[in-house]
């Protein structure tokens, strides 16, 4: 494996179409007040969302389980951002320490076409199959949860 060669086996590609126009979608992942109300997987309440909406600025959010109560806090920093078409950011989980664990690329594009739009979120580069496995659950679920939010 050279430096510039992924494993491409602990990366994550889903590709999604929503009946939205592209700009609602972009909003709703960057609005938190909106994305506390489909963040997170079936299950899962969204108690704490904060973003610094700039290049450069953190984001912040905390997923409450709702059968246990756990909370599982993440977090990241904003690479890029181009209204309405591209989302770039860091993404890691809190470990048990406090301290972020593994950190993964997120990379979002939007593209709209006959006042739909299709997503496609990738992130990269996972540290184990069975990670990207989980997250590819979590995230399909996430997702059906906004697919429902931009139907309101």
């Amino acid at each position: 494996m050279t430096a510039t060669t992924e494993p491409t086996d602990r990366v994550l590609v889903i590709t999604r179409v929503f009946d939205a126009p592209r700009e609602a979608v972009f909003r709703a992942w960057t609005d938190p007040a909106q994305a506390r109300q489909w963040m997170g997987p079936r299950g899962f309440t969204t108690t704490h969302n904060e973003n610094d909406g700039r290049v450069g600025g953190r984001w912040r959010l905390c997923l409450r389980r709702d059968a246990t109560g756990e909370e599982l806090w993440q977090g990241g920093v904003n690479r890029e951002i181009v209204v309405p078409e591209r989302l770039v950011f860091t993404f890691a989980w809190d470990g048990e320490n406090g301290r972020p664990g593994p950190e993964t690329l997120v990379t979002i594009t939007f593209a709209e076409s006959g006042g739909k739009t299709t997503m496609t979120f990738r992130q990269a580069v996972f540290d184990t199959t069975s990670n990207r496995d989980g997250h590819q659950g979590g995230w399909n679920s996430t997702f059906d949860r906004l697919e429902e939010f931009l139907r309101t």
